[in-house]
């Protein structure tokens, strides 16, 4: 942690290179003890992470003993994660990510069709531990993973299954319409017939089959069609 004592706890681990998509929870909200019910047993060492993550003076054995002092450390990033999926569902804390995603914070997605359409964080598990950080789009509504590898650490968890989903419930005018526009496979401008695959991989097989025949010195069957034909329509 930044030895200015100008700096909270939260600014800090907010501010870290990676940690760029979390928003700074208010801290009324982490000494409400309703608001975390049940993280105690989800969190070793809650006392010292929740004491740290609020700026309370540490224990005197803890501050003589930096490998604790890692160990707390790590344990406050990890409530804090677990606070921040409980605070972007409220009131303040949508409007906190509203905020980011209006200017773009969490990136735009990839996708041609979706014109550059800003994402909002998302995870694909509510449990720690079971599925790393990714963007929603709610264009194409599908997941991504996100771009550079800064954050590709951080837990789905601390930001939850529902949160974007949530935000435009609250907040429906920032819903974008859903793409309509698909891409459409093309040879020579003419579409590929939704069957062609499927009939090139049933031609291909039929030509090993009449070969293992000739090398057998079976007599040879002849199908009625050329390879390559009917896989093209207008």
């Amino acid at each position: 942690m930044s030895s200015s004592e100008e700096v909270s706890w939260i600014s800090w681990f907010c501010g870290l290179r990676g940690n760029e998509f979390f928003c700074e929870v208010d801290e009324d909200y982490i000494q409400d003890k309703f608001n975390l019910t049940g993280l105690s047993e989800q969190v070793p060492h809650y006392r010292q992470a929740h004491d740290m993550i609020l700026d309370l003076e540490p224990d005197d054995d803890l501050e003589d003993n930096p490998a604790q002092s890692e160990v707390i450390e790590q344990a406050a990033e990890v409530l804090y994660g677990l606070i921040h999926a409980r605070y972007i569902m409220t009131n303040r804390g949508l409007a906190q990510m509203l905020e980011k995603y209006q200017q773009g914070d969490f990136g735009h997605c990839s996708r041609v069709y979706c014109e550059n359409q800003p994402m909002l964080p998302v995870g694909l598990s509510d449990i720690p531990g079971e599925s790393m950080l990714k963007l929603y789009c709610p264009k194409c509504q599908d997941v991504y993973t996100p771009k550079s590898s800064r954050y590709h650490h951080i837990d789905g968890a601390y930001f939850g299954t529902s949160f974007p989903h949530m935000l435009f419930m609250v907040h429906p005018e920032y819903r974008p319409k859903r793409s309509t526009t698909q891409y459409v496979p093309r040879i020579f401008g003419f579409k590929i017939h939704p069957t062609a695959f499927q009939l090139q991989y049933q031609a291909a097989a039929r030509g090993r089959n009449q070969q293992v025949s000739l090398t057998q010195g079976q007599p040879r069957t002849t199908s009625g069609s050329k390879p390559g034909s009917a896989i093209l329509h207008k």
